[in-house]
């Protein structure tokens, strides 16, 4: 099998190529990896094997029609993780989101299709259903997005549908919930809050902190995407989640402790423009059709997280200030 991985020097999508590279899924010892990568400020080469004999590394753009032709011919499958994924990135600058994630998307589907790649999987996110006060989302709920982020992600689920229904792509979609993990850039909330803590600054909490996430640890995510690759039905959607949910303001308390520091150290900031309240996933189709549960414990999970960016300061220093440049 060769597949090729877009995006894979970002967070999730490194964790599953060394996964893949490490065989750590059933059939992936000798699964040759290309990554496709554009190294924008959330992609970093250091979070790959500085060289592989089963890897092969392109510096290069998803919105590249001539580079993807070159490119896409002679591999087995598409795992397609490149997106712009920031939602506060995408309220002061949507193009760029709607760039790389729509059409992005749109030429990494044709270009499978014209080389006859045997399978793809698009990854997309929980954002796209929007917010719910009560219950989960199914995968036959309708997609309601309220950020830039999400709409763009939205379109580009529909985009990898309409490849499917129309040409017969051998795609499926996941939908994820909020994934944490090492290696994550320091923008999202764990890592921020966990590097500013370490740096002897405050965290900076939106609103009253009662927006409500369902936390996955970045393994179980990449086990879930593979299963799918490996044994997902064409054209079908499938939300991985954790069950692991709690509001913004438990789950500040709980990084918190793990840093030693107190409540004193939250920082309450404005809310976010159309912050969604609440995202809860059903995944018993993951779950009952291709065996999916995840394994890892959010606490040991998360402890482990706050470990490795202690044990880590090259990672996130100068990037951390970068992400409150970004944030303000």
């Amino acid at each position: 099998m060769r597949i090729l991985v877009t995006g894979g020097a970002g967070f999730i999508g490194s964790h599953y190529v060394r996964a893949l590279l490490d065989a750590r899924y059933p059939g992936s010892a000798d699964a040759r990896v290309t990554v496709l990568d554009k190294l924008t400020y959330a992609g970093d080469r250091r979070n790959l094997p500085a060289a592989h004999p089963r890897l092969d590394f392109v510096h290069g753009d998803v919105c590249d029609p001539d580079l993807l032709a070159d490119l896409v011919p002679g591999h087995t499958a598409i795992v397609h993780f490149a997106a712009e994924s920031h939602v506060d990135r995408s309220l002061v600058g949507a193009a760029e989101f709607v760039r790389t994630n729509v059409m992005g998307t749109q030429l990494v589907l044709a270009a499978a299709l014209a080389a006859g790649v045997e399978r793809v999987v698009h990854v997309s996110t929980d954002e796209v259903y929007g917010s719910i006060e009560e219950g989960s989302w199914t995968e036959e709920w309708p997609l309601l997005p309220n950020s830039p982020y999400a709409a763009s992600k939205a379109g580009s689920d529909l985009v990898a549908r309409s490849f499917w229904r129309t040409h017969g792509l051998d795609v499926s979609v996941t939908r994820c919930s909020n994934n944490y993990g090492p290696y994550q850039h320091p923008e999202k909330l764990i890592p921020r809050f966990v590097t500013n803590l370490l740096r002897g600054e405050p965290v900076p909490l939106y609103g009253d902190g009662r927006n409500r996430r369902e936390w996955l640890h970045v393994d179980d995510h990449c086990r879930a995407i593979h299963l799918v690759l490996e044994r997902g039905r064409a054209g079908e959607i499938y939300n991985v989640g954790s069950g692991n949910e709690m509001t913004n303001l438990e789950l500040t308390e709980r990084i918190l402790d793990l840093c030693g520091a107190g409540p004193s150290m939250i920082r309450r900031v404005t809310d976010r423009k159309g912050h969604d309240l609440r995202y809860s996933l059903d995944d018993s189709k993951i779950r009952e059709e291709l065996g999916y549960a995840p394994r890892t414990a959010f606490d040991q999970g998360l402890a482990e997280t706050v470990a490795w960016y202690r044990e880590h300061p090259d990672r996130w220093r100068t990037e951390g200030a970068a992400a409150d440049a970004a944030a303000a």
